[in-house]
């Protein structure tokens, strides 16, 4: 039993007695009780049920929001609080919680941090391997098997040269995979050229068409806020290819109060009353990270929005792109 109702039937259950009692006691009332005294008593006795049940409802009013809380709070959303009011012991206890909380969402940025950074690390590991040895031994075997095109008597030539092609077709995946895990452009250009190249890489391996719209005036950006916004613009586009079934993605990058507003708006299906997964539950970790914000929202004309804001301050808005893909904010 909720703790409201029990302390309303035991204060309803004492305040019953007491009427009782001077119902059929011969203190204050006739004996035999008269009809209008017992219907004042029963009034009274109303009168008390209602003001007892709305003062417990004013005074455990606290805890029934500390409750709704416990059973909503989110991590990845940080500064969920509730203003500490209440009695002395119900303001402790809504004091500790939120005491409680800051630990928790400090402990979580701190292990998912190193998680990002353990995750980054791999990455750069795989890419590297997978073009120093796979990528070494592909070129190998795509020279090998030119020689022996050369050599071979024409009615092997063309199944020869066949076997080229499916090498260099290999040869290239492997080092699209090796750029997907590990940006050099970004390193190298920096991050509105290593956007330009991934907005490229997914209008020509997928059916989407990424119009882009970069502004040439950020502000200075750390290497650690690039590479969040970078793989978010990343899983934002991949999702928006995989799951959404979009045809357009609008990709946007501008100033916006002091930081960066990163958006991504795709024509698909919505996200509805989707569960979010480990891919959005990953966006939110890398956006704590760097004190962003993330927001994802249906479109009122269909379609998803992604958008970062970065570091803190007031959201900016993403306007629909009017350009057509390739083409950059002057």
């Amino acid at each position: 039993m909720r703790l409201f109702w029990r302390v309303f039937w035991l204060n309803a259950l004492v305040g019953a007695f007491a009427t009782v009692l001077l119902m059929i006691g011969p203190w204050t009332v006739s004996v035999p009780i008269r009809l209008t005294e017992a219907m004042v008593l029963l009034a009274g006795l109303a009168s008390m049920l209602l003001a007892n049940a709305l003062l417990l409802r004013w005074g455990l009013a606290p805890l029934d929001r500390l409750a709704r809380l416990m059973t909503t709070v989110d991590l990845l959303r940080p500064g969920q609080r509730l203003p500490v009011t209440g009695s002395r012991e119900i303001a402790t206890l809504i004091d500790t919680f939120n005491q409680m909380l800051q630990r928790l969402e400090t402990e979580r940025g701190t292990s998912s941090a190193r998680a990002l950074s353990a995750q980054e690390d791999e990455r750069r590991r795989i890419a590297r391997e997978l073009h120093d040895e796979i990528g070494q031994s592909l070129t190998a075997l795509l020279l090998d098997l030119k020689r022996l095109t050369d050599r071979a008597p024409e009615p092997l030539r063309e199944e020869l040269r066949q076997a080229q092609e499916t090498t260099r077709q290999s040869l290239d995946e492997v080092r699209r995979i090796a750029r997907r895990l590990r940006p050099d452009v970004l390193e190298d250009l920096g991050l509105a050229s290593a956007l330009t190249a991934l907005a490229a890489q997914f209008d020509t391996h997928t059916t989407l068409r990424v119009r882009r719209t970069l502004h040439p005036a950020l502000p200075p950006l750390g290497p650690q806020v690039e590479l969040v916004l970078y793989r978010i613009a990343q899983e934002a586009l991949t999702n928006a290819a995989r799951h959404s079934g979009a045809a357009q993605v609008e990709l946007s990058l501008a100033p916006a109060d002091g930081g960066v507003l990163l958006c991504v708006d795709d024509d698909g299906k919505g996200i509805g009353d989707a569960v979010e997964g480990a891919g959005i539950r990953g966006m939110r970790e890398r956006a704590l990270l760097v004190g962003g914000t993330l927001n994802l929202q249906n479109r009122p004309e269909g379609g998803t929005r992604v958008t970062l804001y970065v570091p803190g301050g007031a959201t900016g808005r993403c306007r629909p792109g009017t350009r057509e893909s390739g083409e950059d904010m002057p």
